[in-house]
């Protein structure tokens, strides 16, 4: 059964920093692309950054690049999204997918699963 398991949101003031993790199971990591979207409160769900699974590229939407970094550890079955340098508006419910390529900025091709979410707050 396919899984993803988003973790290490929480309450964050402005210009800190949070890593959080997407746990997979039920299938080999590093032969699908993974994004990692958000969604703020009355906003539409909007990709941030995604990994492919060719090279490990990266791409990030404008409004994250150069403070946020995806990364993959296939041994672990884990993505990470470090997020540094945080803002109010980078408050949202974060989730990652799996898709089959990285699509434009931070989007990814093809989605089949989803998983459930992690909060992010930032607030001082």
């Amino acid at each position: 059964q396919v899984q993803l398991v988003e973790s290490g949101g929480g309450l964050v003031q402005p210009g800190g920093s949070l890593r959080l993790s997407c746990a997979v199971s039920g299938f080999t990591l590093d032969n699908y692309a993974i994004g990692w979207f958000r969604q703020a409160l009355g906003k539409e769900r909007g990709g941030e950054a995604c990994i492919s699974s060719l090279d490990n590229s990266t791409y990030y939407a404008d409004s994250v690049k150069g403070r946020f970094t995806i990364s993959r550890d296939n041994t672990k079955n884990t993505v990470y999204l470090q997020m540094n340098s945080l803002k109010p508006e980078d408050t949202a419910v974060y989730y990652c997918a799996r898709g089959g390529y990285c699509s434009g900025l931070g989007s990814v091709g093809d989605m089949d699963y989803w998983g459930t979410g992690t909060l992010v707050t930032v607030s001082s």
